[in-house]
């Protein structure tokens, strides 16, 4: 299977996930010889399904496949038309990889793509309670909270479970993951196999709510090559993608 943008395109993957899940549409993406071109191939469907949608306001997540898509972006000759605003839907990550550092990820696309762009300037966890408190108080949250309050796309990664790096998970959730059995996550939510978010009395995470991203009217789930068809599988159960881009070998995989 090559790539498909949504319903009619006689993808039977596609077909499968629209009927099991409810998918609205999204790209099956052809495996490469290797990750880096299977990679590749999941940034351009992902800029070509972006393009597609022809919406203004997106917010997007973090990790390596965003990060390859915001390369891809970069690389670009002319500008990329992807809307007209653009912000993170997570915190500033502390580690070094450049992948997790959601302002410059998206400084780099609103530079590509025209678009306005909206910063966040808090870590992706704070370390307590009252630290949060403190943070949602800030102006600056306030702000971003108003974007994500409009936003029409929502670019989420799915990641596997455990995971590197571990998003500070022992602290936020101590041996909750483990006992229920968490198998991937969407942005920082953990879910299990069946696609329920786990929570936990100590996670200070600062992301988009998950009410919000229930309103966003296109929520966008992005796969690496290496992301596990379990994490794939339990992030289409949670109900919240309405669309998805993922290399054919998850999918396959997934549906089995």
């Amino acid at each position: 299977p090559g790539e498909a943008e949504g319903p009619g395109q006689g993808d039977p993957w596609l077909d499968r996930l629209q009927d099991c899940f409810g998918i609205q549409g999204g790209a099956v993406v052809e495996n490469g010889p290797n990750d880096l071109a299977t990679n590749n191939a999941v940034a351009n469907a992902a800029l070509k399904l972006l393009a597609g949608l022809k919406q203004d306001r997106l917010g997007i997540g973090w990790g390596h496949i965003i990060g390859d898509l915001t390369a891809r972006i970069e690389r670009n000759q002319g500008p990329v038309r992807i809307g007209g605003h653009i912000c993170p839907l997570i915190g500033n990550g502390g580690v070094g990889l450049k992948n997790y550092h959601s302002n410059e990820l998206v400084r780099v696309i609103a530079e590509h793509s025209e678009a306005e762009p909206e910063f966040i300037y808090t870590p992706a966890c704070a370390l307590s309670e009252q630290e949060l408190k403190l943070t949602m108080a800030l102006e600056n949250y306030h702000k971003i909270y108003q974007a994500w309050e409009r936003l029409d796309v929502a670019l989420v990664n799915i990641g596997n479970f455990p995971s590197v790096p571990d998003f500070a998970s022992e602290a936020r959730y101590g041996d909750l993951l483990i006992r229920q059995k968490a198998v991937g996550r969407i942005l920082n939510y953990f879910m299990d196999s069946q696609g329920h978010i786990i929570r936990s009395d100590t996670d200070y995470a600062i992301q988009i709510p998950l009410e919000l991203l229930t309103r966003t009217r296109h929520v966008v789930g992005i796969c690496s090559a290496n992301t596990s068809p379990k994490a794939f599988r339990a992030a289409l159960k949670t109900g919240y993608l309405k669309h998805f881009i993922a290399p054919e070998h998850v999918v396959r995989e997934a549906l089995e």
